[in-house]
């Protein structure tokens, strides 16, 4: 199918056609969180990585709350948080996540915590003014891996 279709004289790149020939799986890796099971996307969702960076800087609920819908759906913070979620919790989770969307099983809970740790100590300790936080583009090409 060519991804140039003709409307009147004009022609129209049409990527909708070209996404719907290139659709890929769109689940992947399953976590279970407070006996609840949340499959992730195979490719993070562009409001994730948007939202991602905004998050660093906010301490606004409102942001990690439309982070968190785009993976995990519209209510998980407010369910997360009557179960008693720590932000260290919350953060283990999104590196873990943000890993394992694109590459399932490439980071362990227990590698996601210790990474989430150390960027917290260095941030603590003032390397550089500010550490980085896991973003879906770090995690996605391996820089987080071990």
């Amino acid at each position: 199918m060519s991804d140039v279709h003709h409307q009147g004289e004009q022609d129209v790149a049409d990527f909708d056609a070209f996404f719907s020939e290139q659709n890929e799986p769109r689940f992947g890796a399953t976590l279970r969180l407070y006996g609840r099971e949340y499959v992730l996307p195979t490719s993070l969702p562009l409001l994730f990585t948007l939202q991602m960076e905004r998050v660093q800087s906010s301490s606004d609920p409102n942001d990690i709350r439309r982070l968190l819908s785009s993976l995990f759906g519209p209510s998980s913070l407010d369910e997360w948080a009557e179960h008693g979620m720590t932000d260290r919790q919350l953060g283990v989770v999104l590196v873990w996540a943000a890993a394992n969307s694109r590459e399932p099983g490439c980071l362990s809970i227990a590698e996601a915590a210790e990474l989430f740790d150390a960027q917290e100590e260095a941030k603590e300790a003032g390397e550089q003014g500010k550490a980085p936080h896991p973003t879906p583009r770090t995690m996605a090409n391996g820089s987080g891996k071990r």
